[in-house]
């Protein structure tokens, strides 16, 4: 599951992930509008987004749990995406957002 939050919108906010029963982050490397764009049409977004670094929507808490993310645009989830699980050396400085463009298809 995915999430925006810390956004007065539905549509933008720094994406959380929700994995073994605890809400965390992504890390930035090498996040782009590509990777936003499939979390934008996760959430029912179907004309992708654009893609924040640099904990723009504040820093999250708790764990980072995918860092290294490189959808190429047809997954149908982030947790698709190439990507690493080996955080360790991420902060939370480097949480990831988005902004997602046009209307929610429901």
């Amino acid at each position: 599951m995915v999430r925006l939050v810390n956004s007065e919108g539905s549509y933008t906010g720094r994406v959380e992930l929700f994995m073994n029963g605890e809400w965390g982050t992504v890390d930035e490397d090498p996040w782009d509008d590509t990777d936003a764009g499939v979390v934008c049409r996760e959430l029912g977004f179907p004309y992708g987004g654009t893609g924040y670094k640099s904990a723009h929507f504040g820093q999250g808490t708790g764990p980072i749990w995918i860092d290294e993310v490189n959808c190429q645009g047809q997954e149908t989830s982030l947790l698709r995406c190439p990507h690493q699980t080996d955080t360790s050396e991420d902060s939370h400085e480097e949480d990831v957002g988005v902004a997602c463009n046009g209307p929610r298809e429901y």
